[in-house]
This record gives structure tokens, C-alpha cells and sequence, in this order.
């Protein structure tokens, strides 16, 4: 992180405090140092931190930063696992946790209105308080903001039921590369009114514009839930257990998978009461009606067991639903107890490919010269697959050769390089392999076109 020359002159340091206020604005290293990272623990200092507090004053600061053709950086929390926020070319780093109110939440039109400083598992609360469900559930669902998940267009936990942001986004208040404010979709169950502008900021990761208001549909909240906790000795029974429960046409909330390296870290990283033999874990969640959830809970029940489960668990209660559910919600941060550095890839295969996938990662996992992890959302065939490496250029280099490996295959099988985490500039030079060249320079149009100075976090997206 060498200190290189700023490209937030005095003058427009000045201005820029004369928008927000002086206690809005820092340039102290300190400060700096704080917003130079993101979870891939990649880091690069910006010039300037940014606080605005209203739409008006992020119109002017990016009036003013596409005058003189300084990058600027939207961050959230900095929970991204693909470099997203990471200020690469220096300028502004743009912090939205001012803008933190929920401007409305309408049980009529079942939708609410948030700024982009809003944590997501405080809003996912307040609309809870009024029976009321928004369902896009990232790991990061504490810390996390709705600005950096409409961004990134977050998935998570529950999207094999409910699908992920960008199925629950209806409108959006943009800023521009030019301060130009502009309005997308509207406050209505249907909209076919011209193209669909939403969607395309909904996971365009801060390259095309700052989302400054963000208008979701809401759904009722599942009035009963019920879970399965399923441990086996192999791999390959508790993924065929995965897919048959999917077979049967249980549409299950989450159905989450960890492998037996997944398993270890954990049990070195909090204590937990699981068999000796567990090679792999099978997290399953039903809700709806209560009669509905019993019922289906008893049979994927039956489905680990018949596919040779050798302990089966239901949680009785919330308590001991989060007890288990902290299993998997550990994995990450104790992925780190393997090595200090890890590429985290969240690869997507039609349901159909997932067996195949999953018994071709057993064979690159015997022959890799890194650790190699696996967990996932495996009832939509979202696989996470973790190189795990040191420091040194030899293990980077064969997470490298790795991953390239990795994205090969998936798009062998009609899958894709990124699932709910989104390129940044960890995958960008990975796009080849998955999108043809007419269809990436019409996205690199895109692209110039909204943002011809190329000031929106540069470095992103397209290397």
C-alpha cells in the first residue's frame, strides 16, 4: 500500500468538505487505511472518505469528481469477497452509512423503501415485526448493507426457494457518473414500461452509478419453520441426498452443504458436537404452513436416511435452529485456521450438473497442491470452492491455475464463474472464458456510455 501522489487536489478536498461538512470528510491515513480492504483481504489506499448524508450531496460529489476525472469507490460494509469496494486507482472512497433510514414500509403494496446505509438483517427485522418477509439472505446478512447487496446482487442462504436480490429490487434513485439523477421502475406489482433499466444496475457493482434509494418487494413471512440437520460419511451419499430431496419436488427455504475439510475447520474454530466419522453435512430448512413443513420435514428426513445418513438432527425451537445453523455460519472466518489467504468461488451449475461437478472437485482436490474446501447452496447449485494458500508466489500461482481449472469446467456444464458474488476484479479476467466476445463488448458499452470517463470503480468488472 506505497503512498502515491493524490488525485484529490486541496482545492477539491476544499469542495468536497463544503458538500458534506469538514467532520464528513477525512483524509487522515488512519482513516484511509480502514476503507482500503475488502474480504479478499486485497488492499489499496484511497486519497479521500467520503460521508454523504443525502442524494444531493453524492450529485455534487460525483459533479464535481467527473470534472476532474477522479475515481470514486460506493462502499457498503466492506463484507465482498471479490474486491468490489477495493479502491484500486486511489480518488474516493464514497461511505453510505449516513444514509441508514427505512423511508417505508407499506403492508398494502407489500414494499419498502430503504436508503443504502441500511444492514439488511435490520431491515429483514423491522419488515419481520409487521409479518412481512424479504428473503435475500447473505452469510454477511449482519453487516451488510442493502446498497452493497443490490450492488453485488447478493443471494445466499435462501435463494433456492425465494431467488436473490435482483428477484426483489422494483426501483431505483441513481446518480450518475455526472451527478445526473435519474428514477427506475416503479411502486407496482407489474411495470413493462420500456427497458429495464433496474435490473441493469442490480449487480453492475458500483460501474455504472451510485444507488441512492432502493424500493424492494416484500412478501407474507412463512408462518411455520422447521429443520433437518443431516450427517454422513461420504460426500457423494449427502449430495445425492441434496438432490433428491430437490427430485421430489421439496422446494426447501436453504439446503446448504459443507465437505469434510469444511467440517475440520470448524470444529477447530468453535466447539461443536458432531460424530467422529462426518465427512459431510447437510443443512435443510422447510417453512410454509405448518402442516405443509411437518410433513416435508419428516420426509427429507426419510431421504438422508435411505441415502445412508449416520445421524439425523431437527432443531426444536429457534435457539437450537441458530445453534446449528452457526455450524455453517462459521465456515469463513475459520477457512482462515487453514491458511492465511484464500480464493473463495462461487461457481453456479444447472441442478442437474451438480453430482458431476461435485465428483469432479473430489478428483481436483487429491491432485491440488492447496487446500481446497468446499461448502454450499447446493439446492440451487451454487458450490463454493475455497483455495486455500500462503503468502508465498508458488501457492498463489496454483490457486490461480486452480481456479482457471475450476471456471473451465463449470462452463463445460452450462454453469457460471459467479453466482451471488460478482466479479470485481478477482474474476475479471476470467469473463472469456464464460462470456462471448460480441456480448462483452456490448456490456463494455454499456459501460462507456453511462460512464464514458470511466470514474465508477475503475479496475472492476473488465480487466
Amino acid at each position: 500500500m506505497a503512498e502515491e501522489k493524490s488525485k484529490v487536489s486541496k482545492a477539491d478536498y476544499g469542495k468536497l468538505a463544503g458538500i458534506v461538512g469538514d467532520e464528513h470528510i477525512t483524509d487522515a491515513l488512519e482513516d484511509r487505511i480502514c476503507y482500503s480492504y475488502d474480504g479478499t483481504k486485497q488492499k489499496a489506499l484511497p486519497d479521500v472518505v467520503i460521508k454523504p448524508g443525502t442524494t444531493d450531496e453524492i450529485a455534487a460529489i460525483m459533479a464535481l469528481a467527473n470534472d476532474e476525472e477522479i475515481p470514486v469507490y460506493a462502499r457498503g460494509a466492506g463484507s465482498g469477497l471479490t474486491g468490489g469496494s477495493v479502491p484500486l486507482e486511489g480518488g474516493i472512497v464514497m461511505d453510505f452509512h449516513r444514509m441508514d433510514r427505512i423511508l417505508e414500509i407499506n403492508k398494502v403494496d407489500m414494499l419498502a423503501v430503504v436508503e443504502p446505509g441500511v444492514v439488511m438483517a435490520d431491515f429483514q427485522r423491522e419488515v419481520e415485526k409487521q409479518g412481512l418477509f424479504y428473503p435475500p439472505d447473505p452469510a454477511s446478512a449482519d453487516v451488510a448493507t442493502m446498497g452493497g447487496s443490490v450492488a453485488e446482487c447478493a443471494g445466499g442462504l435462501r435463494g433456492v426457494k425465494y431467488g436473490v436480490t435482483k428477484d426483489y429490487i422494483i426501483a431505483l434513485e441513481v446518480v450518475l457518473a455526472d451527478g445526473e439523477v435519474i428514477h427506475t421502475g416503479a411502486k407496482t406489482f407489474k411495470s413493462v414500461t420500456g427497458y429495464d433499466l433496474t435490473k441493469l444496475f442490480v449487480g453492475s457493482e458500483g460501474t455504472l452509478g451510485i444507488i441512492t434509494q432502493i424500493t424492494v418487494r416484500l412478501i407474507p413471512l412463512p408462518e411455520s419453520l422447521r429443520s433437518v440437520v443431516a450427517i454422513f460419511d461420504d460426500t457423494n451419499k449427502a449430495t445425492d441426498a441434496a438432490m433428491t430431496v430437490c427430485e421430489e419436488g421439496i422446494v426447501p427455504r436453504a439446503l446448504e452443504f459443507m465437505d469434510e475439510h469444511a467440517i475440520a475447520a470448524v470444529r477447530d474454530y468453535i466447539q461443536v458436537d458432531l460424530p467422529d466419522a462426518a465427512q459431510a453435512i447437510l443443512f435443510c430448512d422447510v417453512d410454509g404452513n405448518a402442516s405443509a413443513t411437518e410433513a416435508e420435514q419428516q420426509r427429507v428426513r426419510e431421504i438422508c436416511r435411505e441415502a445412508g445418513a449416520i445421524d439425523i438432527r431437527s432443531a426444536e425451537g429457534a435457539a437450537e435452529r441458530e445453534q446449528q445453523w452457526e455450524i455453517r455460519r462459521s465456515i469463513s472466518p475459520a477457512l482462515y485456521k487453514i491458511a492465511p489467504n484464500k480464493m473463495n468461488h462461487d461457481v453456479c451449475v444447472p441442478r442437474s450438473k451438480v453430482r458431476e461437478l461435485m465428483r469432479w472437485l473430489d478428483g481436483l482436490t487429491d491432485q491440488a497442491a492447496v487446500p481446497v474446501i468446499r461448502f454450499a447452496h447446493i439446492g440451487d447449485g451454487n458450490i463454493h470452492v475455497n483455495f486455500m494458500f500462503d503468502h508465498s508466489d508458488e501457492q498463489k500461482g496454483e490457486a490461480e491455475r486452480l481456479s482457471k481449472k475450476l471456471f473451465t469446467k463449470v462452463v463445460e456444464l452450462d454453469g457460471t464463474l459467479t453466482g451471488e458474488h460478482g466479479v470485481g476484479n478477482r474474476k475479471s479476467k476470467y469473463l472469456p472464458i464464460e462470456i462471448p466476445p460480441r456480448e462483452l463488448a456490448l456490456m463494455k458499452e454499456i459501460k462507456t456510455l453511462l460512464d464514458p470517463k470511466g470514474i465508477l470503480n475503475p479496475g472492476k468488472m473488465f480487466s
